[in-house]
């Protein structure tokens, strides 16, 4: 029997509660699909903080890069926003992508038919939304040089090199391929020259895959469409800070953050992650809603393991359970039959996984 190992870094807030859900929900479904898990947890984040002083100690690196995965819950909150930067959860967060190289971001936005009155647009525009952000995650302005501020200035500079495109644009055209072959890549090349660059190489990676549709959109006007009509999306390509900010815009045409799963990918390990913080506030109350980090796991078997039909499994008992009625606090008044706590709804999907004839 096959044995994935797998590190959890569960982090702060509500973290540890949503990945003991995942957990549950994969090894449901590696019973019923002949393989097994080895965990091994890490720490990083505040918690890893208080307890190193350093928000990513070097452990948690090599274990990740010794796993066949990695399942990360959320990091961060008020506790330590007064700490110097470089001691910050968030820092630690980023060294960590960085120290992985995993540099695109994966991020879905799909609109269940039975949340579809969640969204805060109207339904016929979001009914039937199934799209992906491809975002560079390494790169770009958060990681240029030079960066600094005096009294009076501040600064960051905006860097991308053909490599760093041509890699970024391959994993969009790959998955592309695997949907409905369209890719808009989105930048701002009227006014910057990164991304006259970035448009350029891009159209020239396209030449590759023929089958997909290429079109280029600054961002701006992109921003503006997600909101008049996603539908018109299939794959939405993008530097660092476009997509940190797109990517949060399509999450909530789904009404709900706490829907939504990612992937961080890269030519040696994956770290797959729900898109929503740590949520402080409610973290202990079992209130939390685990469905973006089970899909998350789902993406996880299904990009860095290869394990397509349990991942489909996974994907098709989240659905079943929304189609059910079943709902956490967060979207307690969309058609709830039954209001759920974060462990109940985890036994939900795990016991309908148990039970999937997909």
């Amino acid at each position: 029997m096959k044995t994935y190992k797998i590190a959890l870094i569960k982090g702060d807030g509500i973290g540890p509660e949503i990945i003991d859900e995942a957990v549950k929900v994969l090894d449901a479904v590696a019973s019923c699909c002949n393989f097994d898990f080895s965990y091994e947890e890490a720490l990083m984040g505040g918690c890893a903080y208080d307890a190193t002083g350093d928000p990513l100690p070097q452990e948690t690196i090599t274990i990740s890069l010794n796993s066949d995965a990695v399942l990360f819950g959320a990091i961060g909150g008020e506790k330590w926003d007064k700490l110097p930067r470089e001691k910050r959860p968030e820092s630690g967060l980023l060294r960590f992508r960085k120290e992985l190289g995993v540099y695109a971001n994966l991020r879905p936005a799909v609109v269940y038919d039975e949340l579809v009155n969640a969204s805060s647009l109207k339904p016929e525009i979001v009914r039937g939304v199934d799209l992906m952000v491809v975002r560079e995650l390494i790169g770009g302005i958060y990681f240029g040089e030079p960066k600094g501020r005096d009294e009076n200035r501040g600064w960051n500079t905006m860097v991308y090199t053909r490599p760093e495109i041509e890699r970024i644009a391959h994993q969009a055209f790959k998955i592309a391929m695997t949907r409905s072959k369209r890719v808009c890549s989105i930048d701002k090349a009227n006014v910057l020259d990164v991304s006259q660059l970035w448009r350029d190489v891009v159209t020239e990676i396209a030449q590759q895959y023929p089958e997909v549709e290429l079109s280029h959109m600054y961002v701006d006007n992109a921003a503006m469409q997600l909101i008049r009509d996603p539908k018109q999306f299939d794959v939405m390509l993008t530097g660092n800070i476009f997509g940190d900010i797109l990517s949060d815009e399509a999450s909530m045409l789904s009404g709900s953050i706490g829907l939504l799963p990612s992937a961080s990918v890269g030519a040696k390990i994956g770290v797959y992650e729900p898109i929503h913080g740590s949520a402080p506030d409610i973290a202990g109350q079992g209130i939390a809603n685990p469905i973006a980090t089970i899909s998350s796991a789902s993406m996880m078997l299904r990009y860095a393991l290869g394990e397509t039909a349990a991942a489909d499994k996974i994907d098709a008992a989240v659905k079943r359970a929304l189609k059910e009625g079943y709902r956490t606090q967060d979207l307690a008044k969309f058609d709830a039959k039954e209001v759920c706590s974060t462990s109940e709804m985890g036994s939900i999907i795990a016991n309908y996984v148990a039970k999937c004839k997909h």
